[in-house]
């Protein structure tokens, strides 16, 4: 079973239709939206701030969501997928954003949609991530414009991808 519990009176809001794993962690004021994901190790933390999960988000395995005391929420849009490992933290993320494995995403950001955050990036505090671009390194920075095939090959293929994976395991 996962851990799904109450903190200071708020307890976790999911969607019937999310696929949450045995060993995944999601605690205090975290609304997660349909055909959501968490895998396993994930850990939402919503003790300290809120946290807002559209549709269609899949948290891979290892994946930490959180935010900072009294200061910075996490908003997270529809059809966003947030790699293995990656550290997801008091920030905004618009809808169609692929978050790579192992990237962290630091508090007051904003990463517009259609955008791509390459594994292993660091998006320092503040920044401003431009709709449509891929943005990679330590600290991150604007790498090159994507695609449409980019954004219907990559983003939106992952994040249906993670819809059918998520079945897999209901079915069991």
């Amino acid at each position: 079973m996962p851990i799904i519990k109450s903190v200071k009176g708020k307890y976790p809001q999911i969607a019937d239709d999310c696929y949450i794993a045995e060993n995944a962690t999601i605690v205090g004021e975290v609304t997660i939206g349909t055909q959501c994901s968490v895998w396993f190790n994930a850990v939402i933390r919503g003790d300290v701030h809120y946290i807002k999960i559209g549709d269609k988000v899949n948290i891979q395995d290892g994946a930490v969501i959180h935010g900072t005391y009294q200061k910075s929420p996490t908003t997270i849009g529809s059809n966003v997928s947030i790699g293995h490992n990656a550290i997801v933290h008091g920030c905004t993320v618009h809808d169609n954003v692929l978050i790579g494995m192992g990237s962290i995403v630091m508090d007051d950001c904003v990463v517009e949609s259609n955008s791509i955050i390459a594994a292993g990036a660091v998006v320092t505090k503040n920044t401003r991530v431009e709709s449509g671009s891929i943005y990679a390194g330590v600290p991150a920075k604007k790498v090159k414009d994507i695609s449409a095939e980019l954004i219907s090959g990559e983003i939106h293929r992952i994040a249906e991808n993670y819809v059918t994976y998520s079945g897999w395991f209901k079915e069991e």
